[in-house]
Order: C-alpha cells, then structure tokens, then sequence
C-alpha cells in the first residue's frame, strides 16, 4: 500500500515537474510609468505657503521643485533630482551668512572657554577623596533652605486646616 502511494506520488509530481518545464517562466519589468503632479497649500482659503510640483519620465529620475515660507517670511525655494544615485537638493537662495562675532564676544569666548579649561584640568588633577563628596553650602544658601522649610510648614498646616473644615462641612451636609 505505501509502495502504491509514493509510486503515485511520484508520477504525479513528474507530470507537474514536466509542465512547468515546458512552460518558459519570464520576469519582464513592467512599462515605464510616467507622471506628474502638482499642488499649493496654504493655512487658509486664497492663501498659499507652500507648493511642490514633480515630474517622473519612468526611467527612475525625477525631477521636482518645492517652495515654503520660512519663519523668516521668506520664500525658500528647493529644485532637486532624484535618481539611482540619490537625492539632489539644491537651495535656489542659501540662507545669509551667520553674524561673526564681535570683539568683545570673541573675548568673552575665549576667557570662557580658558576658565573651563582651567577648571576641567584641577577636577582632573584633584579628585574628590571619596564619590560620597557634597559641596558645602553657603550662609545664603543655608538661610534661604530654612526660610522655604518655614513657608513650607506654614502651608501645610494651612491646607491640613483647610481638609479638616471641608471634611466638617460635607458631614454637616450629610447629616442634613
């Protein structure tokens, strides 16, 4: 019985086998699909802030424009191509050139930057003896924490005030 079976079995799958021989199986790409599109947009009715148009001839290169309105108020327009090779953006107005900074501003920098420096190297040179280390607090410091730990106090006794007279208020109400 087992013999029969793997005997039809196999005969059936030759003649499958022998048909999709025959068959010739292709992969052609399908046509080129060229397109086109367009649109303008704008946060409300006659007013546009925005806009794209793109053209694809269906070989794979595509060629568009897109403009915005930027937070400057200018209009900042984009034509690019993109192809097997990638994305190509190009700004048709570069944005202007940052400000440089002043004499004063360089300076500024400078000592900044040379008293970070100073600083980085002492920290590196002389750690703190253990990692468990708390800067000490000024006077300042110390009186302003105990003035909020007062005001801090005072609120919380105000508001546990406050829940005691509503929780009187909604037992009256119950009882009545």
């Amino acid at each position: 019985m087992l013999a029969a079976t793997l005997l039809l079995c196999s005969v059936a799958l030759s003649g499958v086998r022998a048909d999709a021989d025959d068959q010739e199986i292709t992969t052609t790409e399908p046509p080129p699909r060229p397109y086109a599109f367009s649109y303008t947009a704008g946060r409300y009715p006659g007013h546009t802030d925005r806009q794209h148009a793109e053209v694809s001839d269906g070989s794979g290169v595509v060629r568009g424009t897109f403009s915005y309105v930027d937070p400057a108020q200018r209009v900042r327009t984009v034509d690019y191509v993109a192809d097997r090779e990638g994305f190509h953006p190009v700004l048709s107005d570069p944005l202007p050139a940052l400000p440089q900074d002043s004499e004063a501003v360089a300076a500024a920098k400078d000592r900044h930057l040379s008293l970070y420096a100073r600083i980085a190297e002492d920290h590196a040179t002389h750690p703190h003896p253990d990692e468990s280390y708390v800067p000490r607090q000024s006077a300042a410091v110390v009186a302003a924490a105990a003035r909020h730990a007062s005001l801090f106090r005072v609120i919380a006794e105000q508001h546990a005030r406050i829940a005691a007279e509503r929780d009187a208020l909604q037992q009256e109400e119950q009882l009545e």
